[in-house]
Protein backbone atom coordinates (compact mmCIF):
# COMPACT_ATOMS: atom_id res chain seq x y z
CA UNK A 1 0.00 0.00 0.00
CA UNK A 2 2.78 2.57 0.47
CA UNK A 3 5.72 1.09 -1.91
CA UNK A 4 5.66 3.73 -3.42
CA UNK A 5 5.29 6.18 -0.79
CA UNK A 6 8.32 8.11 1.60
CA UNK A 7 8.44 6.02 4.79
CA UNK A 8 9.59 8.28 7.79
CA UNK A 9 10.48 6.24 10.67
CA UNK A 10 10.99 8.69 14.03
CA UNK A 11 12.68 7.57 16.81
CA UNK A 12 14.87 8.89 19.86
CA UNK A 13 13.86 12.27 21.07
CA UNK A 14 14.48 13.36 24.89
CA UNK A 15 12.98 11.02 26.78
CA UNK A 16 15.10 8.73 29.00
CA UNK A 17 14.46 5.51 26.66
CA UNK A 18 16.08 7.58 24.10
CA UNK A 19 18.95 4.39 23.42
CA UNK A 20 16.31 2.17 23.54
CA UNK A 21 14.08 4.44 20.74
CA UNK A 22 16.95 4.40 18.67
CA UNK A 23 17.29 0.62 18.62
CA UNK A 24 13.73 0.38 17.98
CA UNK A 25 13.69 2.67 15.26
CA UNK A 26 16.93 2.04 12.99
CA UNK A 27 15.45 -1.74 12.97
CA UNK A 28 12.35 -1.31 11.85
CA UNK A 29 13.88 1.12 9.50
CA UNK A 30 16.01 -1.44 8.04
CA UNK A 31 13.30 -4.35 8.05
CA UNK A 32 11.32 -1.95 5.93
CA UNK A 33 14.18 -0.96 3.58
CA UNK A 34 14.70 -4.48 3.25
CA UNK A 35 10.87 -4.91 2.02
CA UNK A 36 11.49 -2.30 -0.70
CA UNK A 37 10.55 0.76 0.95
CA UNK A 38 11.40 4.11 0.81
CA UNK A 39 12.54 4.77 4.58
CA UNK A 40 14.00 8.07 5.81
CA UNK A 41 15.53 8.08 9.31
CA UNK A 42 14.32 10.90 11.97
CA UNK A 43 16.23 11.90 15.01
CA UNK A 44 13.21 13.44 17.08
CA UNK A 45 13.84 16.74 17.94
CA UNK A 46 10.52 18.09 19.08
CA UNK A 47 10.76 21.78 18.66
CA UNK A 48 11.80 21.23 15.01
CA UNK A 49 9.17 17.67 14.83
CA UNK A 50 7.47 19.89 11.39
CA UNK A 51 10.41 21.29 9.98
CA UNK A 52 12.05 17.73 10.45
CA UNK A 53 8.82 15.76 8.57
CA UNK A 54 8.70 18.72 6.03
CA UNK A 55 12.15 17.64 4.86
CA UNK A 56 12.19 14.29 5.02
CA UNK A 57 8.97 14.81 2.56
CA UNK A 58 7.13 11.71 4.38
CA UNK A 59 4.36 10.51 3.69
CA UNK A 60 3.37 8.14 6.69
CA UNK A 61 5.19 7.96 9.86
CA UNK A 62 6.04 4.84 11.86
CA UNK A 63 6.19 6.02 15.56
CA UNK A 64 9.33 4.31 17.25
CA UNK A 65 9.59 6.94 19.84
CA UNK A 66 9.63 5.38 23.48
CA UNK A 67 8.46 7.14 26.33
CA UNK A 68 8.04 11.07 25.91
CA UNK A 69 6.58 12.37 22.51
CA UNK A 70 6.23 9.06 21.49
CA UNK A 71 3.82 7.54 23.87
CA UNK A 72 1.92 10.73 25.24
CA UNK A 73 -0.26 11.51 22.29
CA UNK A 74 2.22 14.90 21.14
CA UNK A 75 3.51 13.47 18.69
CA UNK A 76 0.31 12.07 17.30
CA UNK A 77 -1.14 15.31 17.68
CA UNK A 78 1.08 17.20 15.74
CA UNK A 79 1.11 14.29 12.96
CA UNK A 80 -2.80 14.62 12.84
CA UNK A 81 -2.54 18.37 12.90
CA UNK A 82 -0.30 17.89 9.52
CA UNK A 83 -2.91 15.12 7.93
CA UNK A 84 0.23 12.46 8.17
CA UNK A 85 -0.73 9.24 8.62
CA UNK A 86 1.02 7.00 11.56
CA UNK A 87 1.23 3.72 13.14
CA UNK A 88 -0.13 3.31 16.62
CA UNK A 89 -2.52 4.41 18.80
CA UNK A 90 -4.04 7.27 18.79
CA UNK A 91 -3.39 10.78 20.88
CA UNK A 92 -6.70 10.20 23.53
CA UNK A 93 -4.94 6.58 23.45
CA UNK A 94 -1.95 7.36 23.78
CA UNK A 95 -2.41 9.42 26.47
CA UNK A 96 -4.25 7.55 28.56
CA UNK A 97 -1.82 4.39 28.44
CA UNK A 98 1.07 6.25 29.51
CA UNK A 99 0.22 7.71 32.25
CA UNK A 100 -0.28 5.08 34.62
CA UNK A 101 -2.73 7.01 36.96
CA UNK A 102 -5.18 7.50 33.94
CA UNK A 103 -4.76 3.99 32.66
CA UNK A 104 -5.83 2.48 35.98
CA UNK A 105 -8.48 4.43 36.55
CA UNK A 106 -9.64 2.98 33.94
CA UNK A 107 -8.75 -0.46 34.48
CA UNK A 108 -11.00 -0.23 37.69
CA UNK A 109 -13.69 1.53 35.81
CA UNK A 110 -13.90 -1.12 33.70
CA UNK A 111 -13.43 -4.05 36.22
CA UNK A 112 -10.10 -5.08 34.56
CA UNK A 113 -8.02 -6.71 37.73
CA UNK A 114 -5.22 -4.49 38.48
CA UNK A 115 -2.84 -4.55 41.86
CA UNK A 116 -4.09 -2.21 44.70
CA UNK A 117 -2.92 1.05 44.56
CA UNK A 118 -2.04 4.58 45.91
CA UNK A 119 -1.20 8.05 44.13
CA UNK A 120 1.53 10.17 45.20
CA UNK A 121 2.24 13.95 43.93
CA UNK A 122 5.39 16.00 43.94
CA UNK A 123 3.50 18.86 45.25
CA UNK A 124 2.27 17.35 48.38
CA UNK A 125 6.30 16.41 49.55
CA UNK A 126 6.35 18.33 51.98
CA UNK A 127 2.91 18.21 53.64
CA UNK A 128 2.21 14.56 53.80
CA UNK A 129 4.65 11.82 55.28
CA UNK A 130 4.36 9.27 52.21
CA UNK A 131 6.40 6.80 54.15
CA UNK A 132 4.09 6.58 56.82
CA UNK A 133 1.20 6.79 53.81
CA UNK A 134 1.93 3.72 52.24
CA UNK A 135 3.04 1.84 55.41
CA UNK A 136 -0.06 1.93 56.97
CA UNK A 137 -1.90 1.04 53.10
CA UNK A 138 0.15 -1.75 52.11
CA UNK A 139 1.24 -4.66 53.39
CA UNK A 140 5.16 -4.43 52.20
CA UNK A 141 7.06 -5.05 49.54
CA UNK A 142 5.11 -2.55 47.49
CA UNK A 143 6.49 -1.10 43.50
CA UNK A 144 7.20 2.58 43.64
CA UNK A 145 7.15 3.73 40.03
CA UNK A 146 7.26 7.04 37.95
CA UNK A 147 4.12 7.12 36.62
CA UNK A 148 4.81 8.64 32.87
CA UNK A 149 8.00 6.40 32.15
CA UNK A 150 8.64 3.55 30.61
CA UNK A 151 11.24 0.38 30.52
CA UNK A 152 11.15 -0.27 34.29
CA UNK A 153 13.28 3.36 34.63
CA UNK A 154 12.47 4.92 38.18
CA UNK A 155 11.15 1.57 39.27
CA UNK A 156 11.45 -0.15 42.71
CA UNK A 157 10.59 -3.25 44.24
CA UNK A 158 10.58 -2.16 48.31
CA UNK A 159 10.85 -4.82 51.51
CA UNK A 160 11.24 -2.96 54.12
CA UNK A 161 9.81 0.53 55.10
CA UNK A 162 13.72 1.93 55.79
CA UNK A 163 13.74 1.70 51.97
CA UNK A 164 11.18 3.42 50.95
CA UNK A 165 12.20 7.49 50.95
CA UNK A 166 14.83 6.29 48.24
CA UNK A 167 12.37 4.05 46.65
CA UNK A 168 10.25 7.52 46.35
CA UNK A 169 13.50 10.06 45.52
CA UNK A 170 14.06 7.72 42.95
CA UNK A 171 10.50 7.68 41.14
CA UNK A 172 10.12 11.50 41.53
CA UNK A 173 13.17 11.84 39.73
CA UNK A 174 11.23 11.16 36.74
CA UNK A 175 7.96 12.54 37.05
CA UNK A 176 5.80 14.40 39.24
CA UNK A 177 3.28 11.97 39.69
CA UNK A 178 4.24 8.38 41.41
CA UNK A 179 2.23 4.96 41.50
CA UNK A 180 2.56 2.84 44.75
CA UNK A 181 0.91 -0.35 44.08
CA UNK A 182 0.79 -3.98 45.92
CA UNK A 183 3.33 -6.08 44.87
CA UNK A 184 2.15 -9.62 43.70
CA UNK A 185 4.62 -13.01 43.90
CA UNK A 186 4.10 -14.55 40.77
CA UNK A 187 4.75 -15.00 37.05
CA UNK A 188 5.26 -11.99 34.57
CA UNK A 189 4.02 -11.90 31.42
CA UNK A 190 3.59 -9.73 28.73
CA UNK A 191 0.17 -10.17 26.10
CA UNK A 192 1.10 -8.56 22.30
CA UNK A 193 -1.72 -7.65 20.26
CA UNK A 194 -2.40 -5.54 17.27
CA UNK A 195 -6.03 -3.89 15.36
CA UNK A 196 -6.50 -6.04 12.34
CA UNK A 197 -8.45 -4.08 9.11
CA UNK A 198 -11.76 -5.86 9.95
CA UNK A 199 -11.95 -4.02 13.84
CA UNK A 200 -10.69 -7.26 15.37
CA UNK A 201 -8.05 -7.34 17.83
CA UNK A 202 -5.07 -10.49 16.53
CA UNK A 203 -3.46 -11.72 19.81
CA UNK A 204 -0.11 -13.22 19.70
CA UNK A 205 0.99 -16.26 21.90
CA UNK A 206 1.14 -15.47 26.06
CA UNK A 207 4.85 -14.75 26.66
CA UNK A 208 6.14 -15.85 30.34
CA UNK A 209 8.99 -13.98 30.89
CA UNK A 210 11.91 -15.36 33.08
CA UNK A 211 14.37 -12.85 34.15
CA UNK A 212 17.75 -14.00 35.02
CA UNK A 213 17.52 -10.95 38.08
CA UNK A 214 16.08 -10.70 41.19
CA UNK A 215 13.38 -8.92 39.23
CA UNK A 216 12.02 -7.65 35.45
CA UNK A 217 14.08 -4.19 35.46
CA UNK A 218 15.81 -2.12 33.05
CA UNK A 219 19.07 -4.16 32.35
CA UNK A 220 17.22 -7.40 32.34
CA UNK A 221 14.81 -6.35 29.32
CA UNK A 222 17.76 -4.58 27.18
CA UNK A 223 20.78 -6.86 27.74
CA UNK A 224 20.99 -9.85 25.71
CA UNK A 225 20.92 -13.14 27.54
CA UNK A 226 19.06 -10.89 30.32
CA UNK A 227 15.70 -12.70 30.23
CA UNK A 228 14.17 -16.05 28.63
CA UNK A 229 11.10 -15.36 26.88
CA UNK A 230 9.10 -18.37 26.98
CA UNK A 231 6.47 -18.51 24.13
CA UNK A 232 3.99 -19.60 23.65
CA UNK A 233 3.81 -19.54 27.70
CA UNK A 234 3.67 -22.88 29.38
CA UNK A 235 0.48 -22.08 31.40
CA UNK A 236 -3.15 -24.02 31.70
CA UNK A 237 -5.52 -22.89 29.19
CA UNK A 238 -7.58 -21.44 31.17
CA UNK A 239 -5.16 -18.83 32.69
CA UNK A 240 -3.81 -18.28 28.79
CA UNK A 241 -7.17 -17.45 27.79
CA UNK A 242 -7.98 -15.22 30.76
CA UNK A 243 -4.59 -13.17 30.00
CA UNK A 244 -5.75 -12.68 26.74
CA UNK A 245 -9.20 -11.49 27.80
CA UNK A 246 -8.15 -8.94 29.93
CA UNK A 247 -5.56 -7.67 27.82
CA UNK A 248 -7.67 -7.06 25.00
CA UNK A 249 -10.47 -5.45 27.20
CA UNK A 250 -7.69 -3.47 28.27
CA UNK A 251 -6.62 -2.45 24.59
CA UNK A 252 -10.32 -1.74 24.19
CA UNK A 253 -11.36 0.31 26.61
CA UNK A 254 -8.21 2.55 26.31
CA UNK A 255 -9.47 3.23 22.84
CA UNK A 256 -5.58 1.51 21.49
CA UNK A 257 -4.97 0.36 17.51
CA UNK A 258 -1.90 -0.89 16.06
CA UNK A 259 0.12 -3.11 17.53
CA UNK A 260 0.44 -2.78 21.44
CA UNK A 261 1.44 -4.48 24.60
CA UNK A 262 0.45 -5.12 28.33
CA UNK A 263 2.63 -6.23 30.86
CA UNK A 264 0.72 -8.44 33.34
CA UNK A 265 1.50 -10.93 36.48
CA UNK A 266 0.15 -14.35 37.55
CA UNK A 267 -0.35 -14.56 41.50
CA UNK A 268 0.62 -16.97 43.12
CA UNK A 269 -3.21 -18.15 43.84
CA UNK A 270 -3.73 -17.98 40.31
CA UNK A 271 -5.53 -14.69 39.49
CA UNK A 272 -4.54 -12.79 36.85
CA UNK A 273 -3.79 -9.05 36.94
CA UNK A 274 -3.34 -6.31 33.83
CA UNK A 275 0.03 -3.54 35.32
CA UNK A 276 0.65 -1.55 32.12
CA UNK A 277 -0.35 -0.97 28.39
CA UNK A 278 2.70 -0.42 26.21
CA UNK A 279 1.75 1.29 23.09
CA UNK A 280 5.10 1.89 21.24
CA UNK A 281 6.60 -1.34 22.79
CA UNK A 282 9.83 -2.21 22.09
CA UNK A 283 11.59 -3.44 18.57
CA UNK A 284 14.60 -4.27 19.11
CA UNK A 285 16.79 -7.80 19.21
CA UNK A 286 15.92 -8.79 22.82
CA UNK A 287 12.22 -7.07 22.51
CA UNK A 288 8.86 -8.87 23.79
CA UNK A 289 6.35 -8.24 20.24
CA UNK A 290 8.88 -9.67 17.79
CA UNK A 291 9.22 -13.02 19.75
CA UNK A 292 5.66 -13.29 20.33
CA UNK A 293 4.68 -12.74 16.59
CA UNK A 294 7.65 -15.14 15.40
CA UNK A 295 5.81 -18.21 17.82
CA UNK A 296 3.37 -17.95 14.91
CA UNK A 297 5.92 -17.88 12.00
CA UNK A 298 6.09 -14.14 11.55
CA UNK A 299 9.34 -13.09 10.90
CA UNK A 300 10.10 -9.20 11.63
CA UNK A 301 10.08 -7.73 8.43
CA UNK A 302 6.58 -9.13 7.67
CA UNK A 303 5.69 -7.55 11.33
CA UNK A 304 7.06 -4.42 10.69
CA UNK A 305 5.27 -3.91 7.08
CA UNK A 306 2.36 -5.28 9.49
CA UNK A 307 2.66 -2.14 11.70
CA UNK A 308 3.32 0.03 8.61
CA UNK A 309 0.12 -0.89 6.86
CA UNK A 310 -2.46 -0.21 10.04
CA UNK A 311 -0.95 3.77 9.78
CA UNK A 312 -4.20 6.22 10.32
CA UNK A 313 -5.22 9.25 10.77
Amino acid sequence: MYKDKTIAVVMGGPSAEEKISLSTGRAMASALRNKGYNVKEIRLVPHNFSEQIKESGADVVVIAVHGLYGEDGRLQSALEMMGIPYTGSGVLASAMSMNKIAAKRVFIGSGIPTPEYMFLYRRDREKQDMVKAIADRFSLPVVVKPVSQGSSLGVSIEKEVSGLQKALDLAFQYDEEVLVEQYIAGQETSVCMMRKPDGSVKVWPVILIKPHAKWYDFNAKYSVGGVDHLVPAPLPEEITHTLQKISVDAYEVLGCSGVARTDCIIGEDGKCYVLEMNTVPGMTPTSLVPDAAAAEGTNFEDLCEMILESAHL
